[in-house]
């Protein structure tokens, strides 16, 4: 038998969907808690219907679900700042007093750097809400900054995680400004910055394959200690086709000093000819691609987790935030498809993670690696409805803070929900 299945359990956790299903609930990414501090309430998005192309005027129900109280949805606000994939960045401010909740929204207020994009905090216990003058992508976990990018010109560039706008795509952007790029966003006072410019970060080690091309930036994460930030630097000459994308993965401190490059997937393109057809790329090559640098993830304040090729061979690998640091590969016999990973907040020992859908039964997984033990769980298996690109959805698992429970949006009952997964019988707390 081959060694990997003997490393690989299939164990039956306790599953329960949360809400009624009168509407649809998502939460969007895998990189941050849905759950309130006190494991009370559980962040989501409302919408009526599963599927819909993204509009500018498409408006979301933001709110909370209430575990202590029959899972009742309270709604806080609504927003049209919203996608499939990452909601509308509705997250806790878990350095904050209280639980106050933060997420995106459409303004109309010209003192931001983003016109037309703003952000809101609002106070669950007194329901009281600030604004402010930008939109958020992270918060740092010490709540005292967030960082944040141009969603607008994620729309063009990758937009199933950007905002869309009247004619957006028809816009002319700067491929690679000195004025934009990843930008630290202080919570209090509202002032933002830029850490480092898209034309510094196209100087910054450069490749030939820059030249020419559009730059942004994602998956931006902050570590525990709240004091290094990572992202993914990512230029292409060619939009329509994600398989002609190229990465970086860089940390950088929250005052723009101090960046590392720890990861480059520079390569030839064959896509680029002119006779290549973009619209034959499936709706998940570029998610197994040899090539992409995806879902990186803070393991602690010093190493990070991330889908990428390192040594000619793509793995899951963990990095050590330093120059030349070490690069790990975690379980190559295992672990061997892309997936949206963290590890638990209260041991490290355990890695969730999930699958993107069998190419013959569209069926996902979902995963908690032991680290330890060298062996996998598989919790779940989930089946997809065929989705398009920019309204698929993935499985996004997240943890609860006592790493107890698991939490995932689904679509393999026809509706697109939330499931709560009980774990304790996996990792034993």
């Amino acid at each position: 038998m081959d060694s990997s299945h003997q490393k690989l359990f299939k164990t039956t956790c306790p599953i329960r969907q949360l809400g009624d299903g009168e509407y649809n609930h998502f939460f969007g990414y895998y990189n941050k808690s849905p759950w309130s501090q006190d494991g009370r309430y559980i962040l989501a998005d409302r919408v009526p219907m599963m599927d819909a192309d993204l509009r500018p005027d498409l408006s979301a129900e933001v709110g909370f679900f209430d575990t202590w109280a029959g899972d009742d949805f309270h709604v806080i606000g609504k927003t049209t700042t919203w996608n499939w994939q990452m909601g509308c960045q509705l997250q806790w401010l878990e350095g904050k007093p209280g639980r106050q909740a933060i997420y995106n929204v459409r303004n109309d207020k010209p003192e931001g750097r983003y016109p037309g994009f703003g952000a809101v905090i609002h106070d669950a216990d007194s329901g009281e809400n600030r604004s402010l003058p930008d939109p958020i992508y992270s918060v740092a976990p010490n709540s005292d900054y967030a960082v944040t990018v141009d969603y607008s010109r994620l729309f063009i560039t990758h937009e199933t995680i950007g905002y869309s706008e009247p004619n957006d795509k028809k816009r002319k952007v700067t491929l690679c400004p000195s004025d934009d790029g990843l930008c630290r966003f202080d919570l209090d006072s509202g002032e933002t910055k830029v850490l480092v410019s898209y034309q510094a970060l196209s100087q910054f080690h450069h490749r030939d394959s820059m030249n020419d091309a559009i730059h942004w930036i994602s998956h931006i994460e902050i570590n525990p200690a709240s004091t290094r930030i990572l992202f993914l630097h990512r230029w292409t000459r060619r939009v329509e086709d994600e398989t002609c994308f190229l990465h970086r993965l860089i940390t950088i401190n929250p005052d723009g000093t101090d960046i590392r490059l720890l990861e480059d997937s520079d390569h030839p393109l064959p896509q680029l000819e002119d006779n290549f057809d973009p619209n034959a790329v499936g709706t998940y090559d570029y998610e197994k691609s040899e090539y992409q640098i995806s879902h990186p993830m803070w393991r602690d304040n010093d190493y990070i987790v991330v889908w990428g090729p390192h040594n000619d061979a793509i793995h899951y690998h963990v990095y050590h935030d330093v120059l030349n640091g070490e690069v790990k590969v975690i379980s190559g016999d295992l672990l061997t498809e892309n997936g949206h990973m963290s590890y638990s907040p209260v041991n490290t020992r355990w890695l969730l993670t999930d699958t993107y859908p069998d190419s013959e039964t569209n069926v996902r997984k979902l995963l908690i690696y032991d680290t330890r033990e060298d062996l996998a769980h598989e919790i779940g298996e989930f089946y997809t409805s065929d989705l398009k690109k920019v309204s698929r959805c993935d499985l996004h698992p997240r943890w609860s803070h006592d790493g107890e429970q698991v939490c995932i949006d689904s679509v393999h009952e026809g509706v697109r929900q939330m499931y709560i997964l009980d774990v304790r019988e996996v990792v034993g707390n």
